[in-house]
This record gives C-alpha cells, structure tokens and sequence, in this order.
C-alpha cells in the first residue's frame, strides 16, 4: 500500500539546508568582538536548530537576560551580512527535489527561522520560487511546535495537511507536524545531539538519507500514526 501524498514539507536548519557553519561562523565573530576565544565546530552544530538564542547562551553561558537579548540582536546582524558562504543542501536534497516535482508533488518549507533570514536565504540558493509554501517563524504569532504553522502551509498548497509529510530534526518538529495531521520523518542527518532522543518524539520513520524517503513512502510506513519503523 502506498501513501496518498502530494507534498513534502522540511523544516530548514538541519533539515533541508546545512546553514551550521555559516552560522557558527557568526558566533566565532561575535565571540571575537567579546574577546572570548571561539567555540569549535562540533561543540556548536548540534545547538543550530534550537535558534540564535541557544547559540548565544552556549557562547555566554554568564550573560544576564538582557545582556542575552543584546547578544542575540548582534549575532542576528553578523549571521545576516554573510547569510548564505557556504549554507548548501544537504547532500541528496537536490535529487529528491527534483523527483517531487517529477511527481507532480509541491515542496515548502516550516521554519522558526525569522522570514527576513528565510527568505533571502532561499533566494540565494534558487530555491524560494521552487517552494508552494513558505512559513517562517514570525508569519505567524504561533511557531512550532505549535500546529498553525503547518496548516497554514497546507493552505498555501491547496492540499489537507495529511496529504503532506514534514521533515524535521527536532522534537519541536515532529510534534508540530503530529499535531497538524501529517506524517512525519527525522532527518537524522541533522542537528541531534547525543543527548536528545529522537526514538522518543513520535515520528513514523526516521531517515539516515533522502532517498530513503522512497522506500518508506512505497511501503505505505506505519499503520499508526506515530509508530516508528
């Protein structure tokens, strides 16, 4: 039994592009400007999808809440003059891309990311005008893991939401997807470090690659929402 999909919905950091190291990039110069010496890399990555405030709390752990908030408005200035170095798709993205469209199936994308990254983002990379659907972390007062985000972009689709399948890299993913009706997939190329649990959050499948998409989609996945294969 197959699935009855039509669109595929990512979520953007981890998920559908490797944004980590412009972005840690970022934080090494705002460090810089601070005199404190750089974070590496590994230690950084895994923190990109939970949003420029964990990054900033990971580099400052002693800032105050305000000083915090000053942090993060400059980190966002820094992140956003060199959006787009070296922020690709993951490896076979582009692939997988280009068989939903073969299909006939709409692509978008469900992102905390703010809409003034977002959307310059795609644009750098040709992929805005690819995407039927386009929410941002402040289109709407509600973000994930709220559901409004996702059936706003159903409605952008013009499909119900469990005609759709969201992909995610954290928790907050799959619970906004769960809780919109579509059947949901980790990307666990992601940003998942070792201490989350990722066999916990109640997807239907989680991925090692995009291709695997294919085999999970022809064999119709699980019988219940929710059940991991």
């Amino acid at each position: 039994m197959t699935r009855e999909l039509g669109s595929v919905l990512f979520d953007l950091d981890g998920t559908l592009l490797d944004t980590a190291p412009d972005m840690h990039a970022a934080l090494v110069t705002l460090m810089a400007e601070h005199d404190r010496a750089p974070l590496a890399f590994e230690v950084v990555r895994n923190f990109v999808s939970h949003g420029s405030r964990a990054l900033v709390d990971l580099a400052f752990p002693d800032a105050d809440p305000a000083f915090a908030e000053h942090l993060k408005k400059r980190y966002l200035e820094i992140y956003a003059r060199d959006l787009c170095r070296t922020t690709a798709l993951f490896p076979g993205l582009a692939e997988l891309l280009d068989a939903c469209e073969a299909r006939g199936w709409s692509v978008g994308v469900v992102t905390n990311k703010p809409g003034w990254l977002t959307d310059p983002l795609l644009e750098a990379l040709g992929l805005h005008a690819r995407m039927a659907a386009v929410v941002s972390g402040d289109t709407l007062p509600q973000r994930k893991p709220a559901p409004e985000p996702m059936w706003l972009a159903a409605r952008q689709t013009g499909l119900p939401p469990e005609r759709h399948c969201y992909w995610g890299d954290a928790e907050r993913d799959i619970a906004a997807g769960r809780a919109a009706g579509m059947p949901t997939l980790i990307a666990n190329w992601g940003y998942i470090d070792a201490n989350q649990r990722p066999d916990q959050w109640g997807a239907d499948a989680a991925l090692e690659q995009p291709n695997d998409f294919w085999a999970w989609y022809a064999d119709g996945a699980a019988t219940e929402p929710g059940l991991a294969r």
